[in-house]
């Protein structure tokens, strides 16, 4: 298991991160045949499975794959939007309703900081739990329970 070598306040960004991280990592090192997740369902409350949730193999690339961009960052917008949109057009308007909210000085900036980054930190710290119910269910499928 990957320990973290940092130190931030407990509730730093930056924690939730490193935390995260090294969930995914010990995650990765845990799981050496990440096929057997294929059709496993996590548990719910009461041990039941979620119905129409997907499935351990789907979390575990979903996780691996935000990890790349909390480890290395994110790409340029313009890749990001190239990638995500598979067009330019969207990107374009999507800057031009910015550039038109920013020019109306309608943003209230500390607001949607505020927004983004208590979000960001729940989302964070949601998909640490994730990785590490995947690794928890990975060992219990494999009788690694210590």
């Amino acid at each position: 298991m990957q320990v973290l070598t940092k130190r931030y306040p407990k509730n730093c960004l930056l924690t939730v991160m490193d935390r995260y991280a090294a969930e995914v990592h010990n995650m990765e090192q845990v799981v050496m045949i990440p096929s057997l997740l294929r059709d496993v369902q996590l548990s719910g409350p009461g041990g039941q499975a979620q119905a129409e949730a997907p499935d351990l193999y789907t979390y575990f690339t979903m996780l691996k794959a935000i990890c790349v961009d909390v480890d290395h960052g994110l790409l340029p917008r313009e890749e990001w939007q190239a990638k995500v949109a598979g067009s330019e057009e969207n990107g374009t308007a999507e800057t031009e309703e910015v550039e038109d909210e920013s020019a109306s000085g309608e943003l209230d900036l500390e607001a949607q900081f505020h927004l983004h980054f208590s979000s960001l930190h729940h989302i964070l710290m949601h998909l640490t739990e994730k990785a590490q119910e995947v690794t928890r269910k990975y060992q219990e499928m494999t009788g690694q329970v210590w």
